[in-house]
């Protein structure tokens, strides 16, 4: 093993490409209204965003959600070209359809929003999300008192930050929610993924070790320069007091700088150091959480259950969380959950998630 593997909560270093057929994509024209929408941020130098605010024609004043994308640059359609899937699109279109209306944006700096999408962290994007709100609250076709949010994956962890300081916000849906701090979520992420490579228990558990030195430090510490020193100290101490370990032979000077590449990323620095239970404590709004029995992402057991302990403390009384057999990362049915499978089913997002999702907002709102 030349390095070691932290796999990032991202999923564009992927290489894949499809262009097979995706029967869920909605064709023009639609049976609902679709607008082309731009609101501004005023938290952030007033950065104009641009959306689509999809209307139910038939319902007056009705329900709407905002769709929060999941981590790496997407546009409103929460679109990983490399998959040739768009989540959001689908998501919007079902829900509308069923009397529900939805606003789905670029994120900053991607496609026609405005704004630096490199520079920004998980708590730039939740005050996005509130001039999203904002914008919904200026409408006159819409019931200001039922709006909601869902959120996946990263989308999952700024629904409950700004759900629980704006009252506003009468109800979230977390899919593929976090519900442990960063530097577990990843830590998780990469054991699994590393076992669906085929990888040696042995490897992943001394590749595991190193990372949550890593993570530790990070966690701990603020200052950029403390953080290196720490990191180069603690890697080279472990290959001292381990020769025998499978790993040993790897810690090298050039494996060790390139771990430090971690530190160019505010945003993968503030993931790693952000416990949602915080915020998730503070959430009492109703809450539908979902996660997908094959997802290695966001894996279901542990992220669900810290979901339900945190909204417990919270008193919260209207809490739903399944965990849906089969279902991947990105809501797909699939065979292994595997990120190779991404690209390769034809299917967006599970029809019965999309049922799940919609018949809990209307029984509710």
């Amino acid at each position: 093993m030349k390095s070691i593997s932290i796999i990032i909560f991202s999923l564009l270093s992927l290489s894949i490409v499809s262009q097979s057929k995706r029967p869920q994509d909605p064709k023009e024209p639609y049976n609902y209204i679709s607008e082309n929408i731009y609101f501004k941020n005023y938290k952030a130098d007033s950065i104009k965003l641009a959306g689509t605010l999809t209307l139910p024609k038939n319902v007056k004043n009705p329900t709407a959600v905002i769709l929060i994308s999941g981590s790496g640059p997407q546009n409103r359609n929460e679109e990983v070209k490399q998959f040739n899937h768009r989540p959001f699109l689908v998501l919007a279109d079902y829900l509308t359809n069923n009397g529900i209306a939805v606003l789905r944006y670029d994120d900053r700096g991607i496609a026609e929003s405005e704004g630096n999408f490199s520079t920004s962290t998980s708590f730039d994007f939740a005050t996005d999300v509130e001039a999203a709100i904002n914008y919904l609250k200026s409408r006159k076709d819409l019931n200001i008192s039922k709006i909601g949010l869902i959120g996946h994956s990263e989308g999952g962890l700024i629904a409950p930050i700004v759900a629980s300081k704006n009252k506003d916000v009468d109800f979230i849906v977390l899919l593929a929610g976090v519900g442990v701090d960063g530097a577990k979520v990843l830590e998780t992420q990469a054991r699994r993924a590393a076992e669906l490579a085929g990888a040696s228990t042995a490897i992943i558990d001394e590749n595991e070790k190193l990372t949550t030195i890593i993570y530790n430090i990070i966690k701990n510490n603020a200052n950029e320069e403390v953080i290196k020193e720490k990191i180069t100290e603690e890697l080279n101490n472990f290959k001292v007091k381990n020769p025998m370990s499978i790993i040993s032979a790897a810690i090298t000077p050039a494996m060790i700088e390139q771990q430090l590449s971690i530190l160019k990323s505010d945003w993968l620095l503030t993931f790693i150091r952000t416990d949602p239970r915080i915020y998730l404590e503070k959430t009492t709004c109703p809450v539908l959480a979902l996660n997908g029995s094959k997802d290695f992402q966001v894996l279901p057991k542990i992220n669900l259950e810290g979901i339900k302990e945190s909204l417990d403390k919270a008193g919260n009384k209207d809490v739903t969380i399944k965990e849906l057999e089969g279902l991947n990362h990105l809501f797909q049915t699939s065979e292994t959950g595997s990120i190779q499978e991404y690209s390769t089913i034809e299917e967006t997002f599970s029809p019965t998630a999309l049922k799940i999702i919609k018949d809990w907002i209307l029984e509710r709102f």
